[in-house]
């Protein structure tokens, strides 16, 4: 399949390198993992729409992480669980598709941490400046801070892969799970010196960005509820940004152990599989970790499945 037709647009992905004997285990492992990042994720968007105690600003940027895990999952999870059970000559895409699949992939990635800077602002100014949440947290300021962590991600994305789509290629195996931009410019001949040095700038921007504000932010947390005698505060501080952290966290690993696995090719294998996990692990634990710290989620829950009292005629 290699090198059989110059700027050809029927990709080949070679897929997870899974044993006879596994694929079924892993299939099974995927799919389960997905169905439930789409019930978990979906069921908390719902309910935040349709409770209106939920109708807050923390969780209505919250939706944005379950709707963006459940987007970046429905493009390549199921065209990954279809492949598998393919012989590795079948797996074609259209050029098309790869490049979308590839935008998404990215958008998954940067949108989790653009998001995760806005929910980290919300909890700053509830913390920091209480009397005046209220007023700075405005349903336009959710809008505003919504726009910003998608148009941000968006603009990044695109000059990314419009980097990549001007080149020309020599070259239609996709060394990938699914497709990424780091994929699509290794099947080019040409020059790609632009792209990783766009590539890394935006890395090393998205990052920083993303490091710096949250530590600058949980820095100022900090000081406030050290400096504060209130206990409710700093009970409602622990367990709002306990939940944060531990989101952003998670991502953070995910996404550094991706890029570093990127830069050893002898470990291929792994970095395919991280780039999997990358996606599954994540999207699995928001919904969970969110739902269960959330007192108000819980309290839904409970009312939802509690067993209804039969009134005497």
């Amino acid at each position: 399949m290699e090198n059989y037709t110059y700027n050809s647009f029927i990709l080949q992905l070679e897929g997870l390198n899974v044993s006879k004997e596994s694929v079924y285990p892993v299939f099974l492992f995927l799919f389960f993992s997905y169905l439930f990042i789409l019930v978990a994720n979906a069921g908390i968007v719902i309910l935040i729409f349709i409770d209106k105690n939920l109708h807050e600003p923390m969780y209505l940027l919250f939706c944005n992480l379950p709707l963006n895990d459940i987007i970046g999952n429905s493009i390549s999870v199921p065209r990954l669980l279809i492949d598998m059970l393919r012989p590795p000559s079948e797996r074609l895409l259209s050029y098309y598709e790869c490049v979308l699949q590839a935008f998404t992939t990215h958008m998954f990635a940067t949108a989790s941490l653009t998001v995760l800077m806005i929910m980290a602002f919300d909890r700053y100014v509830a913390i920091c400046n209480p009397l005046r949440y209220a007023a700075i947290m405005t349903n336009k300021m959710v809008i505003k801070l919504t726009v910003s962590a998608w148009g941000v991600a968006f603009v990044m994305v695109g000059i990314l892969l419009g980097l990549t789509i001007r080149l020309n290629r020599c070259r239609t195996l996709i060394m990938n799970p699914y497709c990424d931009n780091a994929s699509l410019f290794k099947l080019s001949c040409d020059s790609v010196f632009i792209n990783n040095v766009y590539g890394l700038t935006f890395t090393v921007v998205l990052f920083s960005a993303s490091i710096g504000s949250t530590v600058l932010t949980y820095t100022k947390i900090t000081v406030v509820c050290l400096t504060s005698n209130n206990k409710s505060l700093n009970s409602k501080a622990l367990k709002t940004c306990s939940t944060h952290l531990v989101l952003y966290l998670i991502m953070m690993f995910s996404g550094m152990s991706l890029i570093a696995l990127h830069r050893f090719p002898q470990f291929s294998d792994y970095r395919k599989l991280s780039s999997v996990l990358f996606h599954i692990i994540p999207s699995s634990l928001n919904p969970i970790i969110y739902g269960v710290q959330s007192k108000e989620i819980r309290k839904f829950l409970f009312k939802l499945f509690e067993p209804k009292k039969m009134v005497p005629s």
